[in-house]
């Protein structure tokens, strides 16, 4: 039997959990679907569950640790009456409203949950090298944000993978704190801009490795060094180091919506103007699963209190106007 909901969020890092506290203060009466701990794509709490010490969110003087943090999210909207579902949503159909969602069998006849209202909060992931004892130190000197990790690796020699702006505002970041900052990457060119590239060369601080990949991370409770291999001579060497940065990329979290919600080519999605509105009337996105600039935990919470206002406000029209 489909359980009927005013407003369901889907996600639970710090959008998803913010749009919660206000939905739920807007007597909504929200349901969040929080994720599933064994998925590292749309697990519960979102990327701060992979990260340790959280130094440049508001209000905690002394930081917080990731975990202990989206706990406080958590508790703050159960407290004004928000519920949690952990588990995974396997299919929606926004053709028509109410919303129609599944959680488990996406081949149900009969859908799991119905809502006139949507929040999309799915985030999205860093994408890895793969290495084995990469998901390990995550957190122990791997990291793919500099703006949040930077800080811990003052006067030390760290390595950032990738080839793009991204990689190279990361690179140019972290020249802030680090003593020496090596960019590794696979081709003898760079994919940067031209007035990044330049940038990132010019910098005495910043050196280059041509044609490498990182091939392993070592350390036991921290990084100490990385094994990197030539692409040209098939040579491996060890480089000792604190801090290893992966800028890759990032993977938003958005294949459950692809052919029902506008997406950028990048598959973030698209919203209009400056509010949270998607091309689904009733369907709102925040966080880091439409925005690929900013990805900061306190601009996701930003735009998690702008979905729930705007759907707050988008109920009451409807209702106004007898739908």
């Amino acid at each position: 039997m489909t359980e009927s909901r005013q407003v369901i969020i889907i996600g639970s890092g710090p959008a998803g959990l913010t749009a919660a506290i206000y939905a739920s203060r807007a007597q909504l009466s929200p349901l969040v679907i929080e994720g599933e701990p064994s998925s590292t794509s749309d697990q519960p709490g979102g990327q701060l569950m992979l990260t340790t010490e959280v130094e440049n969110f508001p209000g905690f003087v002394e930081g917080i640790m990731g975990p202990d943090l989206m706990v406080a999210f958590r508790e703050q909207a159960a407290r004004f009456g928000t519920e949690y579902v952990t588990s995974k949503v396997s299919r929606v159909d926004l053709s028509s409203r109410p919303f129609r969602l599944w959680v488990g069998d996406p081949d149900a006849a009969e859908p799991t949950y119905a809502a006139e209202a949507l929040i999309v909060a799915t985030g999205a992931k860093s994408l890895m090298l793969n290495l084995p004892n990469e998901e390990r130190l995550l957190g122990y000197g791997v990291s793919t944000c500099a703006t949040c990790d930077g800080f811990f690796f003052r006067g030390m020699d760290i390595a950032v993978v990738g080839g793009g702006d991204s990689a190279l505002e990361e690179a140019l970041f972290l020249t802030k704190f680090a003593d020496k900052v090596t960019l590794i990457h696979r081709r003898g060119e760079l994919r940067a801009s031209k007035v990044m590239q330049k940038r990132a060369m010019d910098h005495p601080k910043i050196e280059f490795l041509w044609h490498s990949t990182v091939v392993d991370v070592m350390g036991d409770t921290k990084v100490s060094g990385i094994r990197v291999r030539n692409l040209e001579s098939g040579v491996e060497t060890d480089m000792a180091l604190s801090g290893l940065f992966v800028a890759i990329g990032h993977q938003p979290n958005t294949a459950l919506f692809e052919g029902q919600l506008d997406m950028e080519s990048t598959g973030y999605l698209r919203t209009v103007g400056t509010t949270t509105y998607t091309n689904v009337e009733g369907v709102f996105a925040c966080g880091d699963v439409q925005d690929h600039r900013y990805r900061q935990a306190i601009t996701a919470a930003g735009s998690g209190c702008m979905a729930a206002i705007d759907a707050e406000r988008w109920i009451e029209d409807q209702a106004a106007s007898g739908h």
